[in-house]
């Protein structure tokens, strides 16, 4: 397989000629990908929320299908149903738009719970079962949700099961003004997305998904996404912390940003950039902080300042030539003394 990090690379810069100024979203997007994992992109109608997905599914050679979300979508919508044919005498199987390997799942918090937790099977164990019999999904598997989180009226919130099964939640937020112009004399004659192309292939995104579970994580560091996700949940603002799937969550996104530059060992870096990102949509406030507009991001960012950052060592017990944040060195030598 060609190196992992020239991959990325190739990828992120072909979705960023469709999404303009949004390399940090991008990158943890396709963190998601190769974690295996699942992204809820939470932001308002009109930033690039469905191009995101759609660019992803193209610049990876994935097939990719569109759920549009509604009050009236029914869980077979979803999964699929079996059909009575007349001439064989059987029920045949008909897979509903869940499967395929990256599926856009529109505006999710439109649909009735019952709808919504159809998901819950197949984003969890890549699986659904219809009429008692299990289906496998297709390799690699990625589910991409949105949701308007501005407009609550004909909504249903999703459930904290729901949400534990997303690995990372996203906010891709307006582009500068310079951006958008860019946005508009590229759309000037035609989308972008149309003339994508692919740069890599599923064989080779299950190969880098093979990889990242290579990437070595030192016992100091394994402690430390333990102790910060610990922390959430002793936290007093906190009614509910993140769970072990938190844990599981910034250990796995860890390795992948490692393999993504080009490292193959962990750095408490890699943690605290992905902190938020895994674990604030897992962190219900308790309602007497939430009236003094404590959000998640804050509680997260006071406890990656309060715990201290260890120390980091390669495979062989010496330290790592990789660059650190000087902040982290710097907090690890306080931690020595």
């Amino acid at each position: 397989m060609e190196d992992p990090k020239i991959i990325a690379e190739r990828i992120i810069a072909n979705v960023e000629k469709v999404i303009i100024g949004k390399e940090a979203e991008v990158r943890l997007t396709l963190i998601s990908l190769l974690c295996g994992g699942h992204v809820l992109i939470e932001d308002v109608p009109g930033v690039g929320k469905t191009i995101l997905a759609r660019s992803i599914a193209v610049s990876t050679g994935c097939n990719f299908r569109r759920i549009q979300f509604t009050p009236d979508l029914l869980p077979s919508d979803v999964s699929g149903v079996s059909i009575y044919n007349q001439k064989t005498g059987d029920f045949e199987f008909r897979a509903g738009p869940i499967s395929a390997q990256v599926v856009l799942a529109d505006e999710i918090n439109r649909a009735t719970p019952k709808t919504q937790s159809a998901l819950l099977e197949s984003m969890e164990e890549q699986q659904i079962t219809v009429d008692g019999i299990t289906h496998k999904l297709p390799e690699p598997f990625m589910v991409l949700a949105t949701q308007n989180p501005i407009e609550y009226e004909g909504t249903f919130p999703l459930p904290e099961a729901q949400l534990d099964r997303f690995l990372l939640r996203i906010h891709l937020g307006y582009p500068s003004m310079t951006d958008e112009v860019l946005i508009m004399e590229g759309q000037q004659r035609q989308h972008p997305i149309d003339a994508l192309d692919k740069v890599t292939n599923p064989a080779e995104i299950l190969s880098m998904q093979h990889a990242v579970k290579d990437i070595y994580v030192d016992p100091l560091i394994k402690q430390y996404i333990v102790t910060i996700v610990d922390a959430t949940r002793k936290n007093t603002s906190v009614y509910l912390g993140a769970s072990p799937r938190g844990s599981l969550a910034l250990y796995r996104t860890a390795q992948a940003r490692a393999l993504l530059d080009g490292r193959d060992f962990v750095v408490p870096d890699d943690v605290k950039e992905l902190a938020y990102a895994t674990l604030g949509h897992r962190i219900i406030i308790a309602p007497a902080a939430r009236v003094k507009n404590v959000t998640a991001k804050e509680i997260v960012e006071q406890t990656l300042e309060r715990i201290p950052v260890p120390g980091a060592r390669a495979r062989d017990g010496a330290p790592p030539q990789a660059a650190y944040s000087d902040a982290s060195r710097t907090t690890s030598q306080q931690t020595t003394r």
